[in-house]
């Protein structure tokens, strides 16, 4: 199969006929209040002096930005313990690690909005009995009185039975960047922590236990004149087939689907986007560090249930649709491009749209647009529906299993939604 420079996909960088885009309850306890340890000396923090950082104090990072990160995860859950207020993490910067008291004020506004968020969730027909956040530290970076702590977040909510049959868990995986900054004292102090999946450029979708950032509900002016990009001689010239959005009124007339149809399996495509949340297949490349990897992940599940390739020029996204482990390794734009794989599956007429994203069932497609830029975002996967009908999805870019579609639209009411029967 002809090859192409590889483009990417997700949030940001994929060339297109539009756009280019920019790239743009865990209780806490006084335990983890205690967060707090001896660091380095104020010798080593004086002026001119570089401040260091122990194994123990590493540590210590990564239960401080764990207990913050509980915190927020708590704020949601309904049935909540009494939880240990961030201003104890604060008094106990003195004695090593702790939270800024700048820091400190910025999470309290972030937990009463998360709790107004709890209430409009349980007013969709959703809320949490239960969750725990874990927190790895992944890499320290020192410079000068600074330290930047690279952590993944793994976050699990327990569903509370208000329909009966949701499904038992939702659960993502995020990357933070903790920024910790050493006082005179040699003391130091969180100041800030970045959702690096969803910061401008970032390629990934804020979780439900995150702010919604800024952008992601501020309408975007109307959509620019639509580019052509040709570089194949079977590249169209016309302006391809665009989706329509759908609607997000609850509840939606049924549209159901069976298990299977002709040689598509849906089933085996929930099934193996269940099994490769979090642990990526090593068959496939990943493309978190290009614009995302959202679309390549939908991309192989279409693919495990009995999606065909077809052939062709890996730019001429109306008609082609592959992935190539070798000779040479690369793949259609349709593959891991957004707006490209919308293009080709309707041209191709492997799916509708379907006018309302609570239609959804087992193995459709929904896409987003966060910014209504006419440019879409961000693709995810349909893995289970409610006999209430409530779709669930799971994706890429940040690593979710079993997202309700409530869920996105509680957090993003001002996106655009569009919605694949496949």
């Amino acid at each position: 199969m002809p090859g192409s420079p590889q483009v990417g996909q997700g949030r940001g960088t994929h060339v297109k006929r539009s756009i280019r885009r920019a790239a743009a309850g865990a209780a806490l306890t006084a335990a983890l209040a205690a967060t707090a340890i001896p660091t380095a000396s104020a010798a080593e923090s004086a002026p001119g002096r570089a401040a260091t950082a122990t194994p123990a104090t590493v540590a210590a990072f990564g239960r401080l930005a764990e207990a913050v990160l509980a915190q927020r995860t708590a704020a949601l859950v309904d049935h909540r313990q009494a939880r240990t207020p961030l201003a104890a993490l604060t008094a106990d910067a003195r004695a090593g690690v702790g939270l800024a008291a700048a820091e400190a004020r910025s999470e309290n506004a972030v937990d009463a909005s998360l709790q107004t968020r709890r209430a409009r969730l349980r007013a969709a027909g959703e809320a949490y009995r239960a969750g725990s956040t874990a927190v790895t530290v992944d890499r320290v970076r020192i410079s000068g009185h600074r330290a930047d702590v690279l952590v993944t977040e793994t976050t699990t909510l327990t569903y509370e039975k208000l329909r009966g049959d949701e499904p038992p868990t939702t659960g993502f995986q995020a990357q933070h960047e903790a920024t910790f900054v050493a006082t005179p004292e040699g003391h130091w102090q969180l100041t800030g922590l970045t959702d690096l999946d969803t910061a401008p450029g970032g390629p990934g979708v804020p979780q439900v236990n995150e702010p919604t950032p800024t952008g992601f509900d501020t309408p975007a002016p109307a959509a620019a004149h639509l580019a052509v990009h040709v570089d194949s001689p079977l590249a169209k010239l016309t302006d391809p087939p665009q989706a329509t959005a759908a609607s997000t009124a609850w509840p939606a007339a049924p549209r159901p689907k069976p298990a299977k149809s002709g040689t598509n399996d849906y089933t085996a495509m929930a099934a193996y986007a269940e099994t490769y949340w979090s642990h990526y297949n090593p068959a496939y490349r990943q493309f978190n560090g290009a614009g995302g990897d959202c679309t390549n992940f939908i991309s192989q599940s279409l693919k495990a249930g009995g999606w065909q390739f077809a052939s062709g020029w890996a730019s001429d996204y109306d008609h082609t649709w592959w992935y190539s482990a070798t000779n040479p390794a690369t793949q259609s734009w349709s593959w891991n491009g957004v707006n490209e794989w919308s293009w080709y599956a309707l041209s191709s007429r492997r799916v509708t749209n379907l006018p309302d994203v609570y239609q959804l069932g087992v193995g459709d497609i929904l896409q987003m647009d966060f910014d209504r830029d006419g440019s879409k975002d961000h693709s995810m996967i349909v893995t289970y529906r409610s006999g209430s009908g409530m779709p669930y999805v799971t994706y890429h870019s940040t690593n979710t299993l079993n997202r309700s579609v409530a869920s996105l639209v509680s957090v993003y009411p001002d996106a655009y939604y569009y919605a694949y029967r496949t």
